[in-house]
């Protein structure tokens, strides 16, 4: 018995179709992905920016002896403000 020419046709189109649906799909999310991507760049490129025309330079500051104590006291304030905040958002709701 020889196998039937146009259900294998059938079955070849129906996978060709399945696998162009799966190629969109991935081609949408790769656009998304690299969207995402080149927002954070450009959050990051920002950064630098204001940093490089401040003429600062986050490195020599962290390794100033002091950085140690203000990043310490920088944590301290962090829980107070969060609360406050919190606090402040439940007033406004």
């Amino acid at each position: 018995m020889e196998p039937d020419v146009t259900q294998e046709q059938g079955t070849e189109t129906e996978e060709i179709l399945r696998l162009r649906t799966r190629v969109a799909e991935l081609e949408a999310e790769l656009v998304d992905v690299q969207a995402h991507a080149n927002d954070a760049v450009a959050e990051w490129q920002d950064r630098a920016y204001w940093l490089d025309r401040w003429h600062l330079d986050l490195n020599a500051l962290m390794q100033h002896p002091a950085a140690d104590r203000v990043r310490a006291f920088a944590r301290a304030l962090r829980s107070p403000v969060r609360m406050l905040q919190k606090a402040l958002r439940g007033v406004r709701s």
